[in-house]
């Protein structure tokens, strides 16, 4: 099993913000990055879900106060990059939108849009080697950095750019939530998958 990150790696960049007075009205609390100040990937989901306080230790963003600490998706990615050869050291995990929207929804243009001078803060001073957007929302508001848009996300997966915003490349993966939904649609098992992630890498970072 991944291991949970703790407390001290959490990466909180304000004690609040109101930026979104919706998000900040629905969420328990803020979901802040976490990780290794000096990972090599910035792992970028969309949003936090509101979270299971059932839960032992992953019980979600939501409620931890740290981005893909859930049982559905944060388990599953950070057990994606274990099984793509990257350790725990490897990876800051973080979100597009760092609160809750409520019922889930799915985060506004203007939500992605307030949330977005904290991404690029975060990736700004981790200087990975590669950020890894997972999802459409995540991937949309990486791209929006350089004034692009996104037209298919399917066709963008492990297709790597290079983001002049952030100075970095940038590989859209699958959102762990829908990955098994999609994977046999882009014609990739589960091992192959985590394969073609671990060669991206490594493709990119040797540019």
């Amino acid at each position: 099993m991944p291991a949970f990150p703790t407390d001290e790696q959490q990466n909180a960049l304000t004690e609040d913000c109101r930026r979104c007075p919706e998000l900040a009205e629905s969420r328990t609390c803020i979901s802040w990055g976490n990780g290794p100040p000096d990972a090599a990937l910035v792992v970028v989901g969309e949003a936090p879900a509101e979270g299971d306080p059932e839960a032992e230790r992953w019980r979600g963003g939501n409620l931890t106060g740290m981005a893909y600490t859930s049982r559905r998706s944060g388990r599953k990615i950070r057990q994606v990059f274990a099984d793509a050869g990257f350790g725990h050291d490897d990876c800051y995990y973080t979100n597009a939108v760092k609160c809750h929207p409520p019922g889930n929804r799915d985060p506004t243009d203007a939500e992605l849009a307030n949330c977005r001078p904290y991404l690029v803060e975060e990736v700004e001073t981790i200087e990975p080697a590669a950020v890894l957007p997972t999802g459409k929302h995540a991937t949309k508001t990486v791209l929006a950095l350089d004034d692009d848009g996104l037209d298919g996300f399917l066709d963008s997966v492990l297709d790597p750019l290079q983001s002049e915003a952030l100075s970095v490349p940038v590989v859209p993966l699958l959102h762990p939530s829908y990955q098994e939904v999609w994977l046999s649609r882009l014609g990739y098992s589960y091992a192959e998958y985590t394969a073609a992630i671990a060669e991206t890498v490594a493709g990119v970072g040797d540019t």
